[in-house]
């Protein structure tokens, strides 16, 4: 997931898993959503509980980038996406972990979603200024409970190649998962509980 593309990407990275890895911790998941937006030392800043939050996203980050399965899904797309493949399938693993949402979670997806927002909503005074137009759009169409969809994704994708300096073509990426669907699934869900297991065990140890 780190790549010197994503400061240009940050308004659309996977969000959702990201909050779903933060469990029941409002201020955790508050810190685990902002961490793209906050670099360097500037998170010492924030609260203790909202610091821990972002420096969980960014273990998972660099736990998810190191991942062989997760690099099973970026060579696939390497050749064609280059260093753009790995922010690719960061969001093709959303719309999996949206699309099974009832595998993983109690609570149905779209009130999830929306509690997310109303806690955020209520740390706004925390949220960054880079931050803040992103949320906004975010909350008011509810991009991660519209990751669900194949469509959700292919507009997403496209959003993203219109913010990227260069000619990613990320606008097409919508095809790879619609032809690899199966092989691009199977490589989520051997992924998921790996990277719940190192997040468990982050918790327990900070």
């Amino acid at each position: 997931m780190i790549y010197w593309v994503k400061n240009e990407l940050a308004e659309s990275m996977n969000f959702l898993g990201h909050v779903f890895l933060s469990g029941d911790n409002p201020d955790l998941l508050f810190g685990n959503y902002i961490g793209d937006f906050v670099k360097g030392s500037k998170h010492e800043a924030l609260p203790d509980s909202i610091q821990k939050g972002v420096l969980l996203h960014r273990e998972i980050d660099a736990y998810t980038d190191s991942h062989a399965v997760v690099a099973e899904s970026k060579d696939r797309l390497r050749s064609r996406y280059r260093h753009y493949a790995g922010v690719i399938v960061d969001l093709y693993y959303d719309h999996f972990l949206a699309s099974l949402w009832g595998t993983y979670h109690s609570k149905p997806l779209k009130p999830f979603t929306e509690g997310v927002y109303e806690i955020i909503r209520k740390r706004s005074d925390h949220l960054p200024q880079r931050a803040q137009r992103t949320f906004y759009y975010m909350s008011q169409g509810n991009w991660m409970y519209h990751y669900r969809e194949v469509e959700g994704i292919e507009q997403a994708l496209s959003g993203m190649a219109r913010r990227t300096t260069f000619d990613s073509g990320m606008e097409k990426a919508g095809f790879e998962l619609r032809s690899h669907y199966a092989q691009f699934e199977g490589e989520f869900r051997a992924f998921l509980p790996d990277i719940q297991k190192f997040v468990k065990e982050w918790l327990i140890n900070h």
